[in-house]
């Protein structure tokens, strides 16, 4: 028997000591062993094979303390989930959070193809998971783990190292179902400690360890085939006769867009009288999504009258584009009222086709009395202090004593220097105090203000349900970066759901007349897709469009873009300047590529009104998303994603060649010209 005698000679033994520990296991329906690479796969590999059980890799990154990296700050995993460790007595910035992050998402997105390839994950759902790594010190990255594996719903989870601290161990009994340590030696001090051999492992390492695993595993399914299935399916594929099927079976339901008056004729049909038209878009950066959205948009005004365009942008910023629509403020032209727009990705909205967009907006409301003007309007949550500002202002013209109130409440948010992250890091840790209480004051004094407006349509009631919007944004976006350093999924929830919130004080503002009114979305597809019918759902998120469905039901139509190639804007990191980026061809297999082998360069696909045609597009298949970052070279990683589609969009517009949106503010290396005959490889 081997026994916990510490030091361990190298992770191999340590494995071999931690499996014994878990022979409990041994036999279970449904087993799968997760190790942490790179040094936790050596000891996963012997518990998967004492076990009999598949190995299959979970990365996780530590963030290590900037000039301090051996201790830990926190850690990222697969599935976008970050835990941060406080630290009392120590200091550190957002900007140098980011940083680390970024550099991590970076290496975290390299080794999961490194190490996986082509090759799916194995599916955790409904499994018992055990989660191995080769030690346990601060549990930064084991917490990680648990998190986003929490995301996929095991059955049983179980977190089991060779050596870890004890207040470690402990600590993670309330976030798994069960924690094996097979040594908790004190004072711990660190990992490498406890072990006589403890090299970096290297990534050809876990390589081999990984295949060596996978033909154990197969080879002791085939001399017991009854045992249980084989976890380790091939690469997804598609057969030649079940894509020319598909392909086949498209090209009879295909709607071609040909640049006529009357090509969105059946879309208007199908959209018929619904309230909320949600229109999607790939990316954030392609110029075609924009301009056909707009091209919609009018038809939309013209012909079914809209009333509101509610777009994926911070509310103060598009708040200045809808009084120039509406001939107020001191705009000259459209271009100067998105001025406004100056935080990153700032060409989203400040862009060639939006500003013409706003111009033919602006010349439509000429004339139109206040209640019959089209306004243009902000969705998102992430201006925080502008909007805080923009509270004061408004309280200072009406009621300087409120005012004096407000500025009261919100200097709780001084000590962050007007940096949100930096607010939402010190208040998720305790460095600094929460100001939940004070923006919840402060929105139930704009709230009571608010119902004491008169009913009837003005400016001074527009101006008052501005003020009022901008409380309820500042009491959101405190919820959402305090909660942004903990997990993705629930911060990602905030933000969907304050998107939602907003569209719906819209209808209630618009419609107090008593005519609900109509509005076009303009957000990204992740936002307004059905996230239920996407592999979103199985990591707990919710987003806009499944919001909107359950609460509007056929009111909400949804209406989803789609691209194989071309250009796009788009930075390669978070706060870079935008460039003009090269889109891959739509990677095999995916709805991109099926899309392109019709041979049809641009259509539309009625999803919602065909059972023949949902029953052809509801397989799951991959489907690209190109956010404001884009990063071709680990692509299927970083941008792609399962879906129902069927499900996903009640119609989809692909248009199969595409052009990068153009900035009004183009920067140092955004380029109008043509890539070089020697694209991409440079020869």
């Amino acid at each position: 028997m081997n026994k916990a005698t510490l030091p361990f000679l190298d992770r191999g033994q340590a494995g071999r000591v931690l499996a014994e520990k878990l022979m409990p296991y041994f036999g279970r329906a449904n087993l799968l062993v997760l190790a942490l690479p790179r040094g936790g796969v050596a000891v996963g590999f012997e518990v998967a094979r004492a076990l009999q059980a598949p190995l299959d890799i979970f990365v996780v990154r530590k963030l290590g303390l900037p000039g301090h990296e051996e201790y830990a700050m926190g850690a990222i995993a697969s599935g976008g989930v970050r835990v941060m460790t406080p630290l009392p007595g120590l200091s550190v910035t957002a900007e140098d959070v980011a940083e680390v992050v970024a550099r991590e998402q970076a290496e975290l997105v390299r080794r999961e193809h490194l190490y996986r390839g082509q090759r799916p994950p194995i599916s955790i759902e409904g499994r018992t998971v055990i989660v191995v790594d080769d030690g346990l010190a601060t549990g930064a990255s084991m917490r990680a783990a648990v998190l986003a594996i929490r995301q996929q719903h095991p059955a049983h989870l179980v977190v089991a190292v060779p050596v870890g601290a004890e207040d470690s161990c402990q600590a993670l009994r309330d976030e798994a179902d069960d924690v094996v340590c097979a040594a908790m030696p004190y004072p711990f001090r660190a990992v490498g400690l406890w072990y006589k051999h403890f090299p970096q492992a290297s990534d050809d390492e876990v390589i081999a360890l990984l295949e060596e695993s996978r033909r154990e595993h197969e080879q002791a399914l085939r001399q017991h085939p009854a045992q249980q299935k084989n976890p380790f399916p091939p690469p997804q594929a598609h057969s030649p006769h079940s894509a020319n099927g598909l392909v086949q079976g498209l090209q009879q339901h295909l709607q071609p867009l040909t640049g006529a008056a009357h090509d969105y004729d059946p879309l208007m049909q199908l959209i018929g009288p619904a309230r909320f038209a949600l229109l999607g878009e790939a990316s954030h950066g392609t110029q075609e999504f924009y301009r056909e959205r707009a091209a919609i948009t009018r038809r939309l005004i013209t012909e079914k009258g809209f009333t509101a365009i509610a777009v994926e942008a911070d509310w103060p910023d598009a708040w200045r584009v809808n009084r120039y629509v509406r001939g107020l403020g001191d705009d000259a032209d459209a271009a100067s009222a998105l001025s406004g727009f100056q935080r990153f990705p700032a060409w989203m909205w400040r862009n060639t086709e939006v500003r013409d967009f706003v111009e033919w907006l602006r010349e439509h409301n000429t004339g139109r009395a206040l209640e019959a003007q089209v306004g243009f309007y902000g969705i998102d949550l992430y201006s925080l202090f502008t909007s805080i500002q923009e509270v004061l202002d408004y309280l200072e013209r009406v009621e300087p004593e409120a005012a004096q109130r407000a500025r009261y409440r919100y200097s709780c948010f001084d000590h962050a220097g007007e940096d949100s992250q930096a607010y939402g890091y010190a208040a998720s840790f305790g460095l600094a105090p929460s100001c939940e209480d004070a923006v919840v004051q402060q929105l139930r004094e704009m709230t009571r203000r608010m119902a004491d407006m008169p009913a009837t349509p003005g400016l001074e009631r527009d101006e008052a349900f501005y003020a009022h919007q901008n409380a309820r944004l500042v009491r959101n976006a405190e919820e959402y970066y305090r909660t942004m350093f903990h997990a993705r999924v629930s911060s990602w929830n905030l933000r969907d759901s304050h998107m939602v919130e907003t569209l719906q004080a819209l209808d209630r503002h618009l419609g107090a007349q008593g005519t609900p009114p109509k509005m076009a979305v303009w957000a990204h597809n992740s936002h307004l897709g059905d996230a239920g019918s996407t592999e979103m759902s199985d990591r707990g998120e919710w987003n806009v469009g499944q919001l909107m469905r359950d609460r509007y039901a056929g009111d909400a139509v949804r209406v989803g873009f789609s691209t194989h190639h071309g250009w796009v804007t788009a930075a390669t990191d978070w706060d870079q300047p935008p460039q003009r980026k090269r889109v891959r061809d739509g990677l095999h297999g995916s709805w991109e590529d099926v899309f392109h082998q019709t041979g049809t360069s641009r259509f539309l696909l009625n999803l919602r009104d065909s059972a023949g045609l949902r029953k052809l597009v509801e397989p799951l298949r991959l489907q690209r998303a190109i956010g404001v970052i884009y990063r071709p070279e680990t692509e299927r990683q970083s941008h792609y994603f399962h879906t129902h589609l069927a499900g996903q969009f009640d119609a989809l517009i692909h248009l199969d060649e595409t052009r990068a949106l153009e900035p009004l503010d183009k920067g140092p290396v955004w380029s109008a010209g043509e890539a070089p005959e020697t694209f991409p490889s440079g020869l």
